[in-house]
């Protein structure tokens, strides 16, 4: 591995500057991730295609200097390997043909065998690995059980998700049979990503700030601690770095620090010394600028990038990223902006706390 900075901030290593990578930092705001999916036809086809898949998740290393390669694909793909008919509207999202409802609609709901539903998922990975020769890592994901929940029962993207809250609790014996379910199917894809190459995981739990604090741990943390647990024990998955990320969840980041899993990934209400302080050294973290300030002009850009990293100091165990994603209208320029600007702060903070030591 010729740039192994994830790998070992994830360790807690010293590293010679913070790594950095960007959540959607394959996707619409580069001409090039546009082109490919207008030949792919649709997104699903472009997801679907191992070979498309593979050459998106590859465009942003050609532009930037960044320290891995994330999976170009969609936390989506479990509900619609469950047989719910993933599509996506241009302009509204995603979109299921057909939506749970009912306690009976929980039951009927197949078992769906991932490898064989999500074969294209691993062929991708496969294919990348290969494609990378070894320059950074790849980073494989899946959504988690609580924030696929509430697409399956809502039927498509929301603010509030009041359908998902509501059969949580007037059907909640049906809710964690959907729970369970989900995360044996996460487990499963996770381990079919591990196989075919994928070197980091990461969960993506992007609706658990939801939930009032009795309902979360029920409905949300207990599901990633099942999925944290059964990843750490299998032969497969326990020496692969796992990243959590539960966004709006910061009231919960003590019981999120131990359920075992070696990062927790930030959102930007929170600073990374206020979560070192919370947690403890025995955890990374990664995040978390403000995706909001990709929209300013560079100098502040920069000037930002280094409040982020000033407050999170030097010691180890942190990758830089957004507190979210990239949004389809922001400028590629900023991007490699934010991308050049951790890694030049960062050298110069070393060398900085190295004269001073």
């Amino acid at each position: 591995m010729s740039n192994d900075r994830i790998l070992r901030a994830l360790a807690r290593l010293p590293v010679d500057r913070v790594p950095v990578w960007l959540m959607r930092q394959a996707g619409r705001y580069l001409p090039e991730y546009r082109a490919t999916r207008e030949r792919a036809g649709s997104f699903l086809a472009l997801a679907q295609t191992p070979e498309l898949a593979c050459e998106v998740t590859l465009q942003p290393l050609a532009r930037f200097d960044l320290d891995a390669a994330i999976l170009f694909s969609d936390i989506l793909t479990i509900p619609d390997a469950f047989g719910l008919g993933l599509h996506f509207v241009d302009g509204e999202g995603p979109r299921f043909h057909r939506r749970i409802e009912t306690a009976a609609d929980v039951a009927a709901l197949p078992s769906p065998a991932i490898t064989d539903k999500l074969r294209y998922v691993a062929d991708a990975v496969s294919l990348i690995r290969k494609e990378l020769g070894g320059r950074v890592p790849l980073i494989g994901f899946s959504g988690a059980p609580w924030t696929l929940f509430c697409y399956m029962l809502e039927g498509s993207g929301s603010s509030h998700f009041h359908r998902a809250k509501t059969f949580m609790l007037d059907q909640s014996k049906a809710a964690h049979e959907l729970l369970g379910k989900l995360s044996a199917a996460i487990i499963e894809y996770f381990l079919m990503q591990a196989r075919a190459g994928a070197q980091v995981l990461m969960l993506f739990d992007s609706w658990a700030g939801l939930l009032a604090p009795y309902h979360y741990f029920e409905f949300c943390e207990r599901y990633l601690a099942r999925i944290v647990q059964a990843l750490k024990s299998h032969p497969d998955t326990r020496d692969l770095p796992l990243i959590v990320f539960a966004k709006g969840a910061n009231s919960h980041l003590e019981s999120l620090s131990k359920l075992g899993a070696d990062a927790l990934g930030l959102d930007h209400t929170i600073t990374i010394s206020q979560a070192r302080k919370r947690c403890g050294s025995d955890i990374a973290f990664q995040g978390n600028l403000d995706p909001s300030m990709l929209y300013i002009n560079p100098d502040n850009i920069r000037a930002q990038v280094a409040l982020v990293l000033e407050d999170a100091t030097t010691s180890p165990g942190h990758i830089f990223n957004l507190g979210h994603g990239m949004n389809p209208d922001m400028l590629v320029e900023h991007a490699k902006t934010v991308v050049d600007a951790v890694h030049q702060y960062s050298i110069e903070q070393r060398a900085r706390a190295d004269y001073a030591g």
